[in-house]
């Protein structure tokens, strides 16, 4: 994002209407440039809209990420950037001059990604997009269930600022009333025998606008009621993530069993497991202390380490 587009933004973000010729003198613009900024500013899925006679307005307040409001994090380097291709794919470019605890935010990614090589959806201001560098000493073994611990952390980071209705999916996903909140994609570099890279990333919907592209069902976190300030949002989930890795890579994944247990969206329900051509249907009963799903089924109980999970209509 140009300085001019940042600047243009920071003008609207309070969410009221601005003329086209107050935004042109703050700015020191024709009109037609004006226009031509916010044409750009709505290329990176800003919802910027306009009315005759009053001028252009967000169509929701935004606050801009701020490395000085979110504060010192507890542990590491803290990178905020405008935009990026991925928040991940940034640290990953940076392994061997990392800190464990970097982090990295950005307000906009041009090829945000998923699990299974999915398109994340990454309009500007729109969300949190946040990636971690955390190494562990003891190598690839010790990465089993990572993911969960992750999705526990961000879990009760929510659930500490009041967003209570949070659950989790197995193996990586958060929602509120069945629809997507936010997922969790891990990447990593090293080899068997040596200590494991790892780079954590986390997305968020905070207040994505209404038209996006995306194949399942959504929910914004600012749709539960209250203004998400997106600065605390930022501040608490790096903390909490940090304790929790820290927890988990000298005590596993077990500290971890009784919390997931406590946002486990589907713990006693029937489900749906899809692994390719295959579907195994069951109870869920939570997770092993490797991470497992565990499938309560005709002939016992039965360990999954992946697939795709989903409720059993009733």
């Amino acid at each position: 994002m140009t300085n001019l587009n940042r600047n243009l933004l920071s003008l609207l973000a309070n969410g009221e209407f601005h003329s086209g010729s107050q935004l042109a003198d703050a700015l020191a613009l024709s009109r037609t440039a004006i226009n031509n900024h916010i044409k750009q500013l709505q290329e990176m899925g800003v919802d910027i809209y306009s009315v005759k006679g009053k001028g252009y307005r967000l169509a929701a307040p935004m606050d801009l990420l701020d490395k000085d409001l979110i504060g010192p994090i507890p542990r590491g380097t803290l990178f905020v950037l405008e935009d990026v291709d991925s928040t991940n794919e940034y640290l990953l470019s940076k392994i061997g001059t990392l800190a464990t605890g970097d982090c990295c935010l950005a307000e906009y990614q041009t090829q945000g990604r998923g699990r299974r090589g999915r398109q994340w959806v990454s309009p500007y201001g729109s969300a949190i997009y946040l990636s971690m560098y955390w190494q562990l000493g003891s190598g690839i073994a010790q990465t089993a269930g990572m993911s969960l611990a992750v999705g526990v952390a961000l879990a009760e980071a929510l659930d500490n600022l009041g967003h209570q209705q949070v659950s989790l999916k197995w193996p990586n996903d958060l929602l509120i009333g069945g629809r997507k909140l936010g997922g969790i994609l891990i990447e990593m570099r090293g080899q068997f025998g040596e200590a494991a890279d790892m780079v954590i990333g986390v997305g968020i919907n905070v207040q994505l606008p209404e038209q996006q592209n995306i194949d399942q069902p959504w929910i914004n976190l600012n749709s539960q009621g209250g203004v998400v300030n997106r600065n605390a949002l930022a501040s608490e989930l790096i903390k909490v993530l940090q304790a929790a890795l820290s927890q988990f890579e000298h005590q596993g994944l077990t500290p971890f069993l009784s919390r997931w247990d406590r946002f486990d969206r589907y713990r006693g329900k029937e489900v749906a497991l899809t692994m390719g051509d295959k579907q195994v249907v069951g109870v869920c009963e939570g997770i092993d202390e490797t991470g497992a799903l565990k499938l309560k089924t005709d002939v016992g109980i039965e360990l999954y380490n992946g697939g795709e999970v989903s409720l059993r209509p009733a």
